[in-house]
């Protein structure tokens, strides 16, 4: 007689409408505990910030520097509530992915490329998208989900837009995951 394994079925994920819901209730939250919305650009520029700091201190205590307003007045950078939420995002992300057996360090990529040329593709995205919420000055979240949630027309340009872009570079970009 042949042994028969029954597998648990996958955990599912959150249904994405209410994770939208939860989403547009944080970022409603975020606006009335603190008078400012969310956004993950502002904890990394501050990471920037520091860093250059550390490296070039005269630089980034002149006036003239970019990140001049993160550190007048002997402020650290860090400290700040952006930070403490990316910091939050990650453990979350962690803790979420272990508890679910979900976690798992490996580059998934499609079988028509290398892992190399995925993780290569990977940064340049990445890199791409940081320049583009530095000109933007805000990312997806801080640009166009608090400009939408405080009724911004800017925000929901700026949502169409990335969504526009999204679909339309999709599909040169596609070879690397399909």
């Amino acid at each position: 007689m042949e042994e028969v394994k029954i597998q648990n079925p996958p955990k599912k994920y959150m249904n994405p409408y209410l994770a939208g819901v939860l989403l547009g209730i944080v970022i409603i939250l975020s606006f009335y505990f603190t008078r400012e919305g969310l956004g993950a650009s502002g904890a990394f520029k501050r990471g920037v910030a520091k860093v250059e700091q550390i490296i070039i201190p005269s630089h980034v205590e002149s006036e003239k520097s970019a990140f001049y307003h993160y550190v007048k007045n002997g402020k650290d950078p860090l400290d700040n509530r952006l930070v403490y939420m990316i910091i939050g995002v990650f453990i979350g992300g962690f803790l979420s992915g272990a508890i679910n057996n979900r976690l798992k360090l490996k580059l998934e990529h499609s079988p028509k490329i290398t892992s190399k040329k995925r993780a290569i593709a990977a940064v340049i995205g990445g890199a791409l998208f940081g320049i583009g919420s530095a000109f933007g000055r805000g990312c997806t979240s801080g640009a166009g989900l608090d400009g939408m949630a405080v009724l911004a027309t800017s925000g929901f340009v700026v949502v169409a837009m990335i969504f526009g872009a999204g679909y339309i570079f999709a599909w040169f970009f596609r070879k690397l995951w399909i």
